[in-house]
């Protein structure tokens, strides 16, 4: 723990600590408002799997953050809500969400019980007309009544959103996985655990690939994200001349009362704008939060939009200084550190080989499968 605590700073400091996390992976930071319990992670476990706090009865957070896909729902570009309604946002991992700092791509939730708010109401995911709508359904129900009185202490018609939300939050705080063949080589000293290739690509991860400047890296832990916002040239680059007429509109919305969560998802340019929506800064446009790697290669499509389609693609992208094709125009707003890296094609193989080595043992069996083109929302994360 005290690793912890010096490695990241105050983040943690008010926070007791769950459990020691698996290898690669620091101790389990929880809120000291929301202790863990057997009990509230199994309300939550519940309440996540719950496909009748929807409007058509058949959504629920786990339509999304599929247990079988390493809780995303690879391999959907972006997710399906109710009636098969497709927003702007690829869905992220569960995995490891205990971890970040802030929620949402664009980081508009500050933490997971916050952001387990939003896709119950948001239109073109769960639909409900509003939150009393959730309510009534578990306040409703014996079984939940007694889970929450059992947990919470509450009754029937005390059950609020805020005992629902850290029931749910508490279930995502459990889904922590490390323990790679990376996490066993690099922190394990077992030498043989990771492939020569990987171990090449690791050199390239660290140097001329540069990716360790946001992929982040420890003395004894990795979640490989600097847990900041970037623009590496997805989205953005497609609307670079609608950018000025869209962001002046974007605020005069926003200041009119106009619900981010629910505009982000409902137009694609919008959805563009990244960090921008919820700060209102230009040096933010077209930026989003830096992934983890963990699992990474089970969890395709990627970015926002879930526009690439293979870890070879990304490599490229990043390879070709934030642009798909070396000859397209580079967006004004890109990230400084984001420009071509004349990668060969066997550091292109080598770094693709070593992400591939940060998958967890509950995930190996699970394989990059084709992407579809479309699929909800799913800004879960």
């Amino acid at each position: 723990m005290k690793r912890l605590l010096i490695a990241m700073g105050c983040l943690f400091l008010a926070a007791p600590i769950l459990a020691e996390g698996p290898l690669g992976l620091p101790d389990v930071p929880v809120p000291a408002d929301n202790p863990q319990s057997p009990e509230k992670i199994a309300l939550g476990s519940r309440l996540f799997n719950d496909v009748r706090f929807s409007a058509t009865g058949d959504v629920s957070c786990a339509t999304c953050h599929v247990a079988e896909k390493a809780f995303t729902d690879s391999p959907l570009s972006v997710s399906e809500g109710i009636r098969k309604l497709t927003g702007t946002r690829n869905a992220p991992t569960v995995v490891n969400a205990a971890y970040n700092r802030t929620q949402f791509w664009d980081g508009r939730s500050p933490d997971l019980e916050d952001q387990a708010l939003h896709p119950f109401v948001n239109p073109v995911e769960m639909a409900l007309p509003n939150h009393d709508a959730l309510l009534a359904i578990v306040r409703g129900d014996g079984a939940y009544v007694k889970a929450f009185s059992d947990v919470f202490g509450v009754s029937a018609d005390a059950i609020s959103m805020k005992e629902v939300t850290r029931a749910i939050a508490a279930f995502e705080r459990t889904q922590v996985a490390g323990d790679s063949p990376f996490d066993r080589w690099y922190f394990g000293g077992e030498q043989d655990a990771m492939s020569e290739q990987a171990k090449r690509g690791f050199v390239t991860f660290l140097g001329n690939g540069r990716c360790v400047s946001c992929h982040a890296i420890e003395q004894d832990f990795a979640l490989f994200t600097d847990h900041l916002f970037h623009n590496i040239g997805i989205g953005i680059n497609n609307i670079q001349d609608k950018v000025p007429e869209l962001a002046r509109a974007f605020q005069v919305a926003k200041n009119e009362g106009m619900d981010v969560d629910v505009a982000v998802l409902a137009d694609a340019d919008t959805s563009h704008l990244g960090r921008f929506a919820v700060d209102d800064q230009f040096s933010s446009m077209g930026s989003f939060k830096t992934s983890t790697l963990r699992n990474i290669d089970v969890t395709a499509p990627y970015m926002h939009d879930g526009s690439l389609k293979t870890l070879r693609e990304v490599v490229e992208h990043y390879n070709n200084g934030g642009v798909t094709k070396r000859e397209d125009p580079v967006n004004p707003f890109l990230s400084g550190g984001i420009r071509p890296l004349n990668l060969t094609e066997q550091e292109i193989d080598d770094l693709v080989a070593f992400m591939e080595a940060l998958t967890s043992p509950q995930f190996q069996s699970l394989k990059a499968q084709p992407v579809a083109a479309a699929g909800m929302p799913g800004d879960a994360q």
